[in-house]
């Protein structure tokens, strides 16, 4: 069969969903500056075996509510060649060794297994928003911290295989590797549209101008407007039709380390907190009156006010972090971590939106806690691309989700990923092995060329 006609999907267009696998080297080093979970859980012991079947289980779920599901593979972790390029010498096992001896955390970092955040990957404008009609995306430099940088090269490569059709998509190289550029990706990007065919607003969110923050705060802000703005050129969005937004100081203090720790959106529906943005209702008139002069009506705003869900708690449980979907038969699914359901603020506004007058009719809480304690709820781990019935025929079809395919998958984990990882494990030639084998395998499993992931 060819690898253009198994993915099933017909119809208008739609919103796929390409979630990360959590790669074999999943570990808790606190690598995330301002990312609160992640320094909570520095240094304890990870299940990276858990870790991946809970992503797998999410993918399963979002299948059969009928949504396009795709997966994008683990990149090989501990990257040796990183570790070289940073002085220490020998065969793999010297330079692990020597790695773990002199520079622990930069062992750590070359081992992070972060590119699982696919929502960070790259940032996605649809084809009905751009002057040449292609679907275009620009793979994250992610330059602002070091362990996220070395997935760039390799995004951009497995990206190129998946959407390889240069007449209807465009897969930019990352921006230049500087401080003024750093880019986060999708995280800091929503789009708005009466439907997901429709040429849409693009919002950008960024937390500095260009150098860093010097407000004093204790945490960095990561995205820059001068990213935003050339990945906005690049795909050539009108610009009557792409607002540029600033995080608020007070968020990103709280741990709002990407705008989609606290706000998200869905065709016509924003979910945002009060305190997300800089200009607080200003911005969310300007997106208001945005969306009015485009499309003749107003966009369902929610916004949740900080009286009833704190910036803390809202960090805390990733309320903001969820997926919502628009589901085939209408209205829409709100799938949120299961730590939404355990607090009682949280739990009882979920219960009042789906009882409410908007198009959430739904919610199915996740357990995707290993990825959480790393500071990475539903919605970090996948990246959104909407496309139309043509455009999605031409994607490589190795990558999208079947029910036979989430079973190889679970297969593949259990065979090759371990149940407990600490950090003096990393040192171990044996889980580079592991990993080396693992990542592989699964290369073949989606039919994608192994190099596309060793860069």
């Amino acid at each position: 069969m060819s690898q253009r006609q198994s993915n099933g999907i017909h119809g208008p267009a739609v919103e796929l969903n390409l979630d990360g696998l959590v790669g074999p080297t999943h570990h808790y080093a606190g690598l995330g500056v301002g990312n609160l979970a992640s320094q909570r859980h520095r240094h304890k012991p990870s299940n990276p075996r858990a870790a991946a079947l809970e992503g797998i289980a999410k993918m399963r779920l979002l299948h059969g509510l009928g949504i396009a599901q795709g997966v994008l593979p683990p990149q090989e972790r501990p990257l040796v060649p990183a570790l070289r390029f940073l002085g220490f010498a020998g065969d793999d096992a010297a330079v692990l060794a020597a790695a773990a001896r002199e520079a622990p955390e930069l062992l750590a970092a070359c081992s992070s297994p972060s590119s699982m955040w696919t929502a960070n990957a790259a940032t996605v404008s649809p084809a009905a928003d751009t002057a040449d009609g292609r679907l275009h995306l620009t793979p994250a430099n992610l330059t602002s911290q070091f362990h996220r940088s070395l997935e760039a090269s390799a995004t951009m490569s497995v990206l190129r295989h998946i959407f390889d059709d240069t007449t209807k998509f465009v897969v930019h190289d990352p921006l230049p590797s500087a401080t003024g550029f750093a880019d986060e990706g999708a995280a800091n990007h929503m789009r708005l549209a009466p439907s997901h065919g429709v040429a849409g607003i693009e919002i950008f969110v960024y937390g500095r101008e260009s150098e860093a923050r010097s407000a004093g705060g204790q945490f960095p802000a990561r995205q820059t407007l001068a990213a935003s703005q050339a990945v906005a050129r690049r795909h050539g969005l009108r610009s009557t039709r792409t607002l540029f937004l600033r995080q608020s100081d007070a968020a990103i203090e709280a741990g709002v380390f990407h705008n989609d720790v606290i706000a998200t959106s869905n065709e016509h529906m924003l979910l945002v907190h009060e305190e997300a943005f800089a200009d607080g209702s200003a911005a969310l008139a300007a997106i208001r009156d945005s969306y009015v002069a485009a499309f003749g009506n107003e966009p369902v705003i929610i916004e949740v006010p900080a009286t009833t869900v704190p910036l803390s708690l809202a960090v805390e449980t990733y309320l903001f972090n969820s997926q919502i979907v628009t589901l085939p038969d209408g209205g829409m699914a709100l799938v949120c971590p299961q730590e939404c359901r355990e607090h009682d603020a949280t739990s009882q506004w979920l219960d009042r939106v789906v009882s409410g007058d908007n198009p959430i009719n739904v919610v199915y809480p996740v357990a995707v806690r290993q990825s959480m304690n790393n500071g990475g709820g539903p919605a970090c781990l996948r990246l959104r691309v909407v496309l139309s019935p043509d455009d999605l025929a031409r994607v490589h079809a190795g990558v999208f989700v079947t029910p036979p395919l989430l079973d190889d998958l679970e297969t593949w984990v259990k065979c090759h990923y371990r149940d407990r990882l600490t950090l003096s494990d990393l040192a171990d030639p044996s889980l580079l092995a592991e990993s080396r084998e693992a990542v592989a395998e699964c290369m073949a499993l989606l039919r994608l060329p192994h190099a596309a992931c060793r860069l």
